[in-house]
């Protein structure tokens, strides 16, 4: 009997394994703005944007009727980007920056808890946590200090930051380097003959394409600079967030002493962000001793309550939206508190907030593990009290 048990409990916490997977590739929440300037025939979802955990993306479809023309859909982060600076507010990629990239990182350590939460020897528990810890831990390094730590990166949340600064992504329109021409070349030569290209190829290529477009845009806008305070691309993750940050926050409002501040808070934060995990990892690791204990219960309470954690997390970037209005912007508004769930109103403009798919799977994400943690406490329970009678 239990054993049986054991086996159900590990296969809701495999399954929930792979739903946290699914999570990470799948649109948590959409925000759609609608008014009458924005009719229903051209804009049959509003304008609306998909929060992602590793970056927001447009919500917005191609038009396809005879009496609109469009080559490919509009860009409802940029259009949204638009309306919200006439009442002061900061561009959508100034929200979240820390968790979007740490987000693979954090996953990966939710789904390696999840893995030792498993085992019920703890030799092999901490086998497998140690093990998991220390890959995620070194790949965690070479992405936020490494040089080039970008490409250790995933291409959507690279993806991103190119649509957050509102750049043009066609290779077209960036210089590439004599590797990257010499791989496009080969590709191209490749396909006129009929030969196919893998997938993986091409992603890698897009990847590395939206790479080249941020050290370009990076190095441009360090030429602007007096030479002292000139930096040099290293390509790391630490720069990108502090670089992209200041210049997300500029785009509409490019007032340095008041940007200056907010980029030194959130460096500081993002580095002890990286301290942080690691120090979670070793603790996490510590009460792997010992089944049953506290810290034992922590392998699965994150992602037990991953749903409340990232409303918190939602709404309070929602307030900082509402009540860190620039005082340049068009018009004069109080600050508020955007609409978490449902339909509000502000000006003209109805929003609309509802959860999406990838929220859903949270929620079917915590029951799993919340089923496979009542059972587990069960048979402990169980085995205490065989042990005293």
């Amino acid at each position: 009997m239990d054993t049986k048990r054991s086996v159900i409990a590990n296969l809701l916490v495999l399954a929930a394994i792979g739903l946290l997977v699914a999570i990470y590739y799948s649109p948590l929440w959409w925000v759609s703005l609608t008014a009458p300037n924005y009719p229903e025939e051209a804009f049959p979802d509003g304008v609306r944007i998909h929060f992602h955990m590793n970056g927001v993306f447009n919500g917005c479809k191609k038009v396809e009727k005879a009496e609109i023309l469009e080559d490919e859909a509009l860009d409802c982060v940029h259009e949204m980007d638009t309306i919200n600076h006439y009442v002061g507010m900061y561009p959508i990629a100034a929200g979240g920056v820390i968790e979007r990239a740490f987000s693979p990182f954090l996953i990966s350590m939710l789904g390696v808890m999840l893995l030792g939460f498993t085992c019920n020897r703890p030799g092999i528990r901490m086998g497998v946590l140690g093990a998991g810890f220390a890959v995620i831990a070194v790949w965690m390094y070479l992405t936020w200090y490494g040089d080039d730590g970008l490409h250790y990166q995933n291409k959507g949340f690279i993806s991103a930051l190119v649509t957050a600064l509102d750049q043009d992504t066609s290779k077209e329109a960036v210089e590439l380097s004599p590797g990257d021409a010499l791989i496009a070349r080969l590709k191209a030569a490749m396909e006129e003959n009929g030969a196919p290209v893998e997938q993986g190829e091409a992603e890698a290529g897009d990847k590395a394409s939206n790479i080249e477009h941020l050290r370009g845009t990076f190095e441009k806008d360090q030429q602007r600079k007096p030479s002292g305070e000139a930096r040099q691309w290293d390509g790391s993750g630490a720069q990108m967030l502090a670089w992209h940050y200041e210049k997300t926050l500029g785009r509409y409002f490019n007032v340095p002493e008041e940007i200056q501040p907010m980029v030194e808070k959130m460096t500081f934060a993002a580095n002890v962000m990286f301290w942080g995990i690691l120090a979670a990892m070793g603790l996490l690791l510590f009460g792997a001793r010992k089944t049953g204990g506290l810290l034992y219960w922590l392998l699965v309470l994150p992602v037990l309550f991953l749903p409340l954690l990232f409303l918190i997390d939602y709404s309070a970037w929602l307030w900082w939206y509402g009540h860190r209005l620039n005082a340049m912007g068009a018009f004069t508004v109080k600050p508020f508190m955007p609409t978490v769930f449902g339909d509000g109103k502000v000006a003209q403009f109805t929003t609309h907030s509802y959860p999406s798919i990838g929220f859903g799977l949270m929620l079917l994400t915590s029951l799993l593990t919340g089923l496979a943690a009542l059972i587990r406490r069960k048979q402990l329970a169980g085995k205490q009290h065989a042990r005293v009678a």
